[in-house]
């Protein structure tokens, strides 16, 4: 009895140490894993793609990328066009102005000193501006205003020496400027103004503050950059579309009303400067511009 316990526990340890090749996950066929060895030796080398291969996988993964790209740009496109299609608006005193509206763009920073039926006394923060002078003697004739605003625009859009793209801001400033002439991601306003001598005016578009005094120069040697120092401006709002005509009139409007300003008046040899806000698609009657004059305190 005591010998078949003995057989039976040899028995039991055999069992126990069988080859590996019989365990659980292990091939049960000896000589189907030697066949699986023996295929792995002798299969070929992957195979090369083709020139033609190649080519179609370039050419998808430049479509992948392009579609992403014009995606960004789709979303950019969209944020941009939202600052249009919801503008901002100001404080309104009549019905003119309570239809005027400007895009939600960055714009001069200026805190407002004394406000009447007519017009704001403004003190406005020091900015760096853009300025290109136009040709012909008007300052809002279509051509001369096209060809400088092209010209800023391209400075603002990558003809610089940093090739950056700049933010658009406003308003476009349009203005007259002493008679010995001054020097110098779009922005808004665009200002033009006029060379008193020469009949030029001048326009300028406000710069990001974000750069500062670190602008890149522009490449083209007709736009100036420089600074506008901080200063006290009479404001007057209207609406329409800008004629040479409309600014004397308006200007001539502004200069009697200051007159009977108790705390203001007119610095001498102050020149007119008109600020636009509005793109040109806007509609006349919800444009938003700005007559101009820089005003100094009466001393008592």
């Amino acid at each position: 009895m005591a010998l078949l316990c003995d057989l039976c526990s040899n028995t039991r340890l055999l069992s126990i140490r069988r080859p590996s090749i019989f365990q659980p996950g292990s091939p049960r066929n000896p000589s189907a894993t030697m066949a699986s060895a023996a295929e792995r030796r002798n299969a070929s080398p992957p195979r090369s793609r083709s020139a033609f291969e190649t080519r179609i996988s370039l050419v998808l993964a430049l479509a992948s990328q392009a579609s992403s790209v014009s995606q960004r740009v789709l979303e950019d496109l969209a944020k941009e066009t939202a600052k249009y299609a919801f503008p901002r608006r100001y404080e309104a005193r009549n019905l003119e102005e309570a239809l005027m509206s400007v895009p939600d763009l960055e714009t001069v920073k200026f805190r407002i000193l004394k406000r009447t039926e007519q017009y704001d006394i403004r003190e406005v923060e020091p900015y760096f501006i853009a300025e290109a002078t136009m040709p012909g003697k008007t300052g809002f004739d279509f051509n001369g205003s096209s060809q400088a605003f092209n010209v800023l625009a391209s400075y603002l859009f990558g003809k610089n020496t940093a090739s950056e793209q700049m933010e658009m801001t406003t308003p476009v400033f349009t203005r007259k400027v002493q008679s010995g002439g001054e020097k110098m991601d779009m922005t808004t306003p665009v200002i033009t103004k006029q060379s008193g001598d020469q009949g030029k005016w001048q326009m300028s578009f406000v710069m990001p503050s974000k750069y500062g005094a670190n602008l890149p120069l522009p490449k083209d040697p007709s736009v100036t950059i420089k600074e506008v120092p901080r200063k006290i401006v009479a404001v007057m709002a209207f609406s329409g579309f800008v004629t040479d005509e409309d600014v004397k009139h308006r200007e001539s409007k502004l200069r009697e009303a200051l007159r009977s300003d108790t705390q203001f008046q007119v610095k001498e040899d102050a020149l007119v400067e008109v600020a636009q806000f509005n793109p040109p698609f806007t509609l006349p009657f919800t444009r938003r511009n700005e007559i101009t004059l820089e005003v100094e305190g009466k001393t008592k």
